[in-house]
């Protein structure tokens, strides 16, 4: 008898910590590099999200703590895109599409060709690239975005509602889940 209250107790204290360390996990994106998504699109094909970021940037450590680390923000992400984050200054070769792109000067604060091509040019942090099932470019939003704003372009973007409608439209419809 005294064994069964024993093991009984046991049993309660290791639900009780699984379920407190199962709430406390913290709910993260699943980072690729654009290697591996290339590789994963062939296969299994997704839209892509390019998280371009820097460093130094603050707003990108602000969209890091709380936009890709919200829940609900984080499991769409993880469900329906494959996420890259690039650093814009990143000294490695990429190859994107069988072009290669590098960081030409190797300089503190120098811009990676791949930054470059990606935000067309307008390089501003953080920015998103969002790219189609078919790794063709779909748009760039520039600037920190937090949960509430991204969430309805993530939607917008993986359901090819750009397709059919504006934006606006959509997002007058749109139902969060934050």
């Amino acid at each position: 008898m005294k064994y069964k209250k024993l093991a009984t107790i046991a049993i309660i204290l290791i639900i009780i910590i699984n379920n407190a360390y199962t709430q406390n996990k913290k709910h993260e994106v699943n980072w690729y590099t654009i290697e591996q998504v290339q590789s994963l699109s062939k296969n299994s094909p997704r839209a892509i999200l390019i998280d371009v970021y820097t460093e130094w940037c603050t707003w990108c450590k602000v969209m890091d703590k709380k936009t890709w680390t919200n829940p609900v923000i984080a499991d769409y992400v993880n469900n329906n895109f494959y996420a890259v984050k690039f650093d814009a200054e990143s000294l490695d070769t990429v190859i994107f599409k069988d072009y290669t792109f590098i960081n030409e000067n190797k300089t503190r604060r120098s811009t990676h060709q791949f930054a470059i091509a990606i935000l067309n040019e307008n390089l501003s942090y953080p920015s998103i690239a969002y790219l189609d099932k078919d790794l063709q470019l779909v748009t760039v939003i520039p600037g920190y975005q937090k949960p509430e704003d991204i969430e309805p372009i993530l939607v917008f973007i993986n359901e090819e509602k750009y397709k059919t409608t504006t934006y606006e439209k959509f997002f007058k419809e749109f139902k969060s889940k934050l």
